[in-house]
């Protein structure tokens, strides 16, 4: 199969906007040429717990289910699941302020959007292997500690 382009965008959730940090939660894809729209999401419970400890993740679950939905197409996910995919990905990918934001969109070529996908989420959202995400937050915190001299 030739080369298709596709583009993607990640999804960053932003527990406390007026701080500005930000964890790669999920990332969601177009191909055209092979119609193809997906995402996959994770929530790192530890590494979001790092940035906010109090953070109710049932809406965030909510949010990211209606994504999969607008994702998937149809009449589940009203009126936008009735677009095409392409205008479901620039739904998907519009900037918002909301707790889950996308990612400026980025675009490659690939033969398997699918692989891509995956590849993609690998790299960007899931944590590198060997690396917990307990030690992430406890790193992090300990190095606060000395910048501050404590």
């Amino acid at each position: 199969m030739p080369a298709s382009a596709f583009e993607y965008a990640l999804l960053r959730l932003v527990p406390r906007v007026e701080r500005g940090e930000q964890i790669n939660i999920g990332v969601v894809l177009l191909c055209r040429q092979q119609r193809f729209l997906g995402m996959r999401a994770q929530l790192d419970e530890g590494r979001i717990a790092a940035l906010w400890p109090d953070l109710d993740l049932e809406p965030v679950r909510e949010q990211l289910a209606a994504f999969e939905l607008v994702c998937a197409g149809g009449a589940a996910a009203g009126p936008i699941g009735e677009l095409p995919i392409y205008e479901r990905f620039r739904w998907l990918t519009a900037t918002r302020s909301t707790i889950i934001q996308p990612s400026a969109v980025h675009c490659g070529l690939c033969e398997q959007a699918a692989a891509m996908l995956a590849h993609i989420f690998a790299e960007m959202v899931l944590v590198p292997s060997g690396v917990a995400a307990e030690e992430i937050g406890e790193n992090s915190h300990n190095e606060a500690q000395k910048a501050l001299g404590q």
